[in-house]
């Protein structure tokens, strides 16, 4: 061996190293990011089911991380809330000790969010002032740190929407506000599972790979129809399954003018259509398992296959035992915990077909 190929031998092994290392360091790094969103998300939730969203009815990205820190601060608080709609026609008989209960909701939750920005921005700054972000990986995680900008602007969009004529956000912004949010998740999901190691396994078909795409497509669609029936309440019209209000297909579905509004607006018909979506996710994730199963038993993209109709029955029965129970805290905000944990399965498990992203440079020796 001459010691012009032992030096680019060398090179080249010193050049995987850091690129490993490098992946290695991201993933980590999204890792913490995507815990801190499935937890943002979780409190988010626990916001909406304690009707503690309207709490806060300013908007201060800056200022707002400090609470109130006295009881003449508190008083101001609870004077601000006792403007808005919700409390004039729901909580009149509420103290400012039942208020702060409210407050802390609403307050981690949006400490939360701003956490994750500096999650987010400060090692995206380090890691691309370092050199350590592949070329590919820039426009991509600069553009989820744009829309990370624009879910806060959304996320006070959507609260403000309560503060005048209703005593709720609009289902149509909680909606929006979470689909973002579980877009961002996905994304973050996509990108990290790309940068990790895969098998050598074979795909068991093209049409398996479109199938995952369709499974995952259907779990984030399933997460916005589940919003609408947070933003309505629908959740507790009708506690009852399999039957509603007494039979399979419920009547009164269409009763609103213009028809289409009930599908947002009429809590019997989003309940009825949430529920249509897992019976209909369902059969994907089912037909999903079996091409795979029968193409290539014995591949990892089959046994994830297995794994992630599993996730969907369970995920289905949560949200039976959600409904009959009728929306305990606790069980509601498992069954948006399994969403998300589904949506990110599903995302990992169609990145899976694609493999890992390919190094970024290589270096050929010749003799």
């Amino acid at each position: 061996m001459t010691v012009a190929r032992a030096a680019a031998e060398g090179k080249i092994r010193r050049e995987m190293r850091r690129e490993e290392r490098n992946r290695l360091a991201l993933r980590i790094w999204l890792g913490v990011v995507l815990v801190t969103l499935f937890c943002l998300v979780l409190v988010g939730g626990a916001t909406r089911l304690t009707d503690s969203g309207l709490s806060i009815t300013e908007w201060k990205p800056i200022h707002g991380v400090i609470p109130p820190l006295t009881a003449a601060e508190w008083e101001e608080e609870f004077k601000l809330y006792q403007r808005i709609p919700q409390y004039s026609e729901l909580n009149t008989h509420m103290s400012v000790d039942e208020f702060k209960t409210i407050f802390w909701w609403e307050w981690a939750h949006r400490l939360l969010a701003r956490g994750i920005g500096v999650i987010f921005a400060v090692p995206l700054l380090v890691f691309w002032v370092t050199g350590r972000i592949e070329r590919r990986l820039r426009l991509p995680l600069l553009a989820l740190l744009a829309l990370g900008g624009f879910q806060g602007f959304i996320g006070w969009w959507m609260v403000s929407s309560g503060l005048a004529d209703r005593v709720s956000v609009s289902q149509y912004r909680l909606a929006t506000h979470l689909t973002i949010a579980c877009l961002i998740f996905a994304a973050a999901t996509w990108i990290m599972r790309g940068l990790s190691p895969h098998s050598d396994d074979p795909i068991p078909s093209p049409g398996s790979r479109r199938m995952a795409m369709v499974v995952a497509l259907m779990v984030l669609f399933q997460i916005y129809l589940g919003a609408l029936v947070a933003g309505l309440d629908a959740g507790l019209s009708y506690t009852t399954w399999p039957l509603m209000d007494g039979a399979l297909v419920p009547g009164d579905l269409f009763i609103q003018q213009p028809g289409w509004i009930n599908l947002f607006e009429n809590p019997k018909t989003v309940q009825f259509v949430h529920r249509l979506g897992a019976y209909t996710l369902f059969t994907p994730a089912l037909l999903h398992m079996i091409q795979c199963l029968r193409a290539a038993p014995q591949t990892t993209h089959a046994r994830r296959s297995v794994v992630l109709f599993v996730m969907v029955c369970m995920q289905a029965a949560i949200g039976v035992i959600t409904l009959v129970l009728q929306v305990p805290l606790a069980w509601a905000l498992m069954h948006q915990a399994g969403a998300l944990i589904v949506l990110g399965f599903a995302i990992a498990h169609w990145r899976g077909f694609y493999g890992e992203y390919p190094p970024e440079t290589a270096v050929t020796v010749r003799d």
